[in-house]
């Protein structure tokens, strides 16, 4: 419901939402963008407000929250409208999907994350399919309903199924291993062993280690930076995903089919990217594992670009959606390059998403209605951006391999005071002594 919430109003573009409220193509494209513009910028103050609070209840309370508003964009009579309802839904989206993958780190290995945030992930994914029929349902069967347009009822019906889930999230969703309420004292030491063999340090924040600490901590490691712009071009070349009923409705289709044909690319991505995050987890390498889907959009991209026939450019959509297979393993890669501590790793998850997303701010207006049917321009400007992530994502893989060369015993020795504590805490928790929990820290490397 995070990404329907985001992406259903190309789906209500189909059916009139445009035309309702007089709108130029400029101003549907700003109507696209101006979320991402609150979105990017609400991420990092997010997480390092999620490190000091119970997670169940801050992310529960922020889908409540763009549950209401997104419902509220139903009552929307023209441009300040709609443009204000956008706005206040991507404060709320803003905290789930870093927030979601930080807890994620808080209760599992590097090599167990990747499967269980592809499954997140996929339900991302699988909301373009998901999004797609229901909004097909929808569109076609509540036109005129009680005096309402089929589209205003699109926001109203998801918008109220997102309060629901958020409501049931309260009681659903767990806290920090060491706060979590309803697992007995000995799951709760478990959990924490667990991270503290993974890293050979306890994952637990000290007084060093505030949130403002972790962010300066963030924006000085240099793979934060690399990640970051990777992300926003990566996010440039896919943001197709805002626009993909419009794809495939140049297939020729009406509306309905249209927003049919849009379902099966998805249900094949969101396959591919558990698949895909699988083998990651089991081969623990990450790089090929991110790129690799990448290149198959590239492949897309060519196809598309190549031909007008219908079944070749319907084709090339499975291979452009699922090029997020790779994107759904990037916040695992960066919470693996940095582990410790969790206020640094915190703030580098909402520092990459948040900065990525810019990416698909600056996607919204890539996709110009003026380029339709075919929008060759838009995909050699999708295609060009994937190819600068892959350099990018190569050249974190040679900086990891060479902080890993790096990784020797006089590296080790030169502990801050807050890593030490962890690696003590790290002892205490598993009963080994000190100076064997910092062997162990000797022979810790990154994932690449």
């Amino acid at each position: 419901m995070n990404y329907v919430g985001r992406t259903n109003i190309s789906s209500a573009r189909l059916k009139g939402l445009q035309k309702d409220l007089h709108l130029t193509d400029l101003q549907f494209d700003t109507v696209l963008a101006v979320l991402y513009a609150s979105y990017c910028s609400a991420q990092i103050p997010s997480n390092m407000v999620l490190i000091a609070t119970r997670p169940s209840v801050y992310i529960s309370i922020c889908i409540v929250l763009w549950g209401i508003v997104s419902a509220s964009t139903a009552a929307a009579q023209n441009f300040t409208g709609i443009l204000l309802c956008r706005i206040f839904i991507g404060l709320p989206e803003s905290a789930f999907y870093p927030g979601a993958i930080y807890l994620l780190s808080r209760w599992y290995t590097r090599k167990e994350l990747a499967l269980r945030s592809a499954i997140i992930y996929a339900g991302l994914l699988i909301s373009n399919a998901f999004g797609s029929l229901m909004a097909a349902g929808i569109l076609s069967d509540m036109e005129g309903k009680r005096g309402i347009q089929g589209w205003r009822w699109l926001f109203i019906i998801e918008g109220s199924i997102t309060c629901f889930i958020g409501f049931c999230a309260l009681y659903i969703l767990p806290d920090h291993p060491h706060s979590t309420r309803w697992i007995s004292p000995e799951e709760r030491h478990l959990a924490q062993v667990r991270l503290a063999e993974d890293a050979a340090e306890a994952d637990k924040d000290y007084a060093e280690d505030s949130a403002w600490s972790g962010f300066k901590q963030a924006i000085s490691d240099p793979k934060v930076p690399i990640f970051a712009l990777m992300t926003c071009s990566l996010l440039l070349g896919l943001s197709f995903v805002n626009f993909f009923p419009t794809l495939t409705a140049t297939l020729g289709f009406d509306t309905t089919v249209s927003l049919l044909l849009a379902a099966p690319p998805w249900i094949f991505a969101t396959v591919v990217c558990v698949l895909n995050a699988w083998h990651c987890d089991r081969s623990e390498e990450r790089f090929f594992h991110i790129a690799g889907p990448w290149w198959a959009v590239i492949i897309g991209f060519i196809i598309s670009l190549a031909t007008r026939s219908t079944g070749a450019r319907y084709f090339s959509m499975f291979l452009m959606s699922g090029g997020y297979a790779g994107a759904a393993l990037v916040l695992v890669w960066v919470s693996n390059a940095v582990p410790r501590p969790p206020a640094k790793r915190a703030a580098a998850i909402g520092i990459v998403n948040g900065f990525g997303n810019i990416g698909t701010l600056i996607g919204s207006y890539a996709w110009k209605a003026a380029w339709s049917p075919f929008y060759h321009p838009s995909m050699w400007i999708s295609l060009s951006a994937i190819v600068f992530s892959s350099f990018l994502a190569f050249a974190i893989r040679c900086l990891l391999q060479r902080e890993n060369r790096q990784l020797k015993e006089d590296q080790v020795k030169q502990l801050s005071e807050s890593s030490r504590a962890r690696i003590e805490e790290a002892a205490k928790l598993e009963g080994i002594s000190f100076q064997q929990a910092l062997d162990r820290k000797r022979g810790f490397r990154y994932l690449y």
